[in-house]
Formats: C-alpha cells, sequence, structure tokens
C-alpha cells in the first residue's frame, strides 16, 4: 500500500469516527463544527448582544449543507479566509454575490468582498483594494496519451469544470469546447478520470499540487496556465477598521506562508474525496 493510500486510509477511519462523534454531539444538544468549520459565536463577550452577520461579497455563493450529503471542498481558498476573518470577529459570514466588474463596493450592502482579477481589469473606484498575493491561472489537465497539444484544440471537445469554479462559460466561449459543469473539483476531476471528459480545467495552483501525487502521474498531460488573475480584498469607502484588520491579517498570512499550506490541504481533502469516490477503474 502506498504511503498515499495509507493516508487516505486513515483519514476515512477518522472521518468515521468523527461522524460519530457529530451524531452523539448532536442527540445531546451540544453545538460541534460542521462542514463549513466551527461555529462562531453570535454574541459579544461584554455585553452578550448578538452581532451582526459578517456581509461579504463572492463571485459564487456557496449553497447551504444539505444533511447526508457529500462533503465536497471547494475550487477556491476564498472562503477559507473569510472563514478566518469571521472567526477573528467572532460574527458569523453571510455571503452574497458579488458583480466583481462594478464599478464599485457598494457601502452598506456589504463588509468587504473578495474578488480574483485580471490584471487589465480596472479596479473598484471607492474602494480600498488589498492584493491578498494570490494569483491563479486556469489550467487543464488530460490523460498523459492525449491529442489535445494546445488550447484551440479543445474546441468540440469535452471538458469538465467545477460549477464554483471561475472557467464556467469561458472554456466554452474562447475554444468551443463543450462544457460539463460539475458540484465541485473532486466531481469534475473524477469524471476526468472515468473518462467523462477530454480535458478538466482548474486553478493551477491546485492543480500543479494535485499532479505531485503518485496516484494522477497518468493525467499529468497539461496545457500552458492561462491569463493570471490577482485576488483581491474590497472595502467600501469609510470602513477603516476593517480595511486595518485585513491588511493585518493578509500580512500575518504571508509571513507564515499560509496561502501555501491552505491550498496543500485543500488539493489533498480534494484528492481525498476523488479516491473515495472512484468505484469504476480509470478509463483505458
Amino acid at each position: 500500500m502506498s504511503r498515499y493510500r495509507f493516508r487516505t486510509f486513515t483519514a476515512a477511519l477518522f472521518l468515521a469516527l468523527g461522524a460519530s462523534q457529530a451524531g452523539a454531539a448532536a442527540s445531546s444538544g451540544t453545538a460541534s463544527e460542521g462542514p463549513a468549520g466551527p461555529a462562531v459565536s453570535s454574541a459579544s463577550s461584554s455585553g452578550g448582544q448578538a452581532l451582526s452577520d459578517l456581509t461579504v461579497g463572492v463571485r459564487y455563493v456557496p449553497p447551504p449543507f444539505v444533511g447526508g450529503s457529500k462533503v465536497r471542498t471547494p475550487e477556491s481558498i476564498e472562503t477559507l479566509l473569510v472563514a478566518e476573518v469571521a472567526g477573528k470577529l467572532q460574527r458569523k459570514a453571510r455571503y452574497v454575490e458579488l458583480d466583481a466588474g462594478a464599478a464599485s463596493v457598494p457601502s452598506g450592502a456589504m463588509d468587504f468582498a473578495v474578488a480574483s482579477l485580471p490584471k487589465a481589469q480596472p479596479r473598484n473606484d471607492g474602494a480600498v483594494v488589498i492584493a491578498t498575493g494570490q494569483v491563479t491561472r486556469p489550467m487543464a489537465i488530460m490523460r498523459t496519451d492525449t491529442d489535445i497539444k494546445s488550447w484551440r484544440q479543445l474546441q468540440g471537445r469535452t471538458v469538465c469544470l467545477a460549477e464554483d469554479g471561475r472557467y464556467v462559460g469561458r472554456i466554452a466561449e474562447l475554444y468551443g469546447a463543450i462544457e460539463q459543469v460539475y458540484r465541485a473539483p473532486a466531481d469534475a476531476l473524477l469524471a476526468l478520470r472515468t473518462g467523462e471528459c477530454d480535458a478538466a480545467v482548474h486553478d493551477d495552483t491546485m492543480l500543479k499540487a494535485l499532479l505531485r501525487f503518485p496516484e494522477w502521474k497518468k493525467f499529468s498531460a497539461s496545457l500552458p496556465p492561462g491569463e493570471a488573475e490577482t485576488q483581491y480584498f474590497l472595502v467600501p469607502a469609510g470602513n477603516d477598521k476593517m480595511a486595518t484588520l485585513l491588511k493585518e491579517m493578509v500580512a500575518s498570512w504571508k509571513s507564515r506562508s499560509h496561502f501555501k499550506k491552505l491550498i496543500a490541504d485543500m488539493t489533498q481533502d480534494i484528492a481525498f474525496e476523488v479516491y473515495l469516490d472512484q468505484t469504476v477503474p480509470d478509463c483505458h
């Protein structure tokens, strides 16, 4: 048994134990961590008054978790970053859809927003713009025996994507590919492994980390990453306290290579989800 398979077996054991403990906690009325992370108290420690939700604008609003459904890791780390900010403030995060192309972040409608923007796109006027330092590009991976050697050769070919990714609609528009959209990265990547699509397109940061696993060697053919997008926090003008907090948190994350760790952990979770769900052999 490979080291990776041993890790996944161990992780499965912990998942089973965790599910048992979560059930016990629910039956006893004790709060426990859910798929979205630890619960954040909505009352202040000083006066016990309820705090308002932290309203955050994002490109894709994650749907609420439905009990009994499979836990799926998202395409981007942006919700993980938001969760850390919410935890710092002891407030519950509430997501609203953001139009990243809008001229400004509406004051009063949200506390801040997270957006990944290409270099050529104008920044939001009237907002405090804080670069997190994260840069991502679209990347395609395929079986090593593929005949696809360029992005243009995706025309008429089937490409699997995650609905929470930034590339839905873009690959069809730019290259004439036939898009198949799945709930999450694990589902799209599983479809690639089982022959449902010719390529899978996701963020290069995740795919490069994924291809380090020996189980993905057969699917290591790739196309050069596309146009870069930089991740930003956008804070409405006048919210100086929020802007200061986000700048401090970004500096802390950078100083301890936090982004790299988040991406590594996220990728390992996605690989594990694919491993658990793959009940049919790789296509040949």
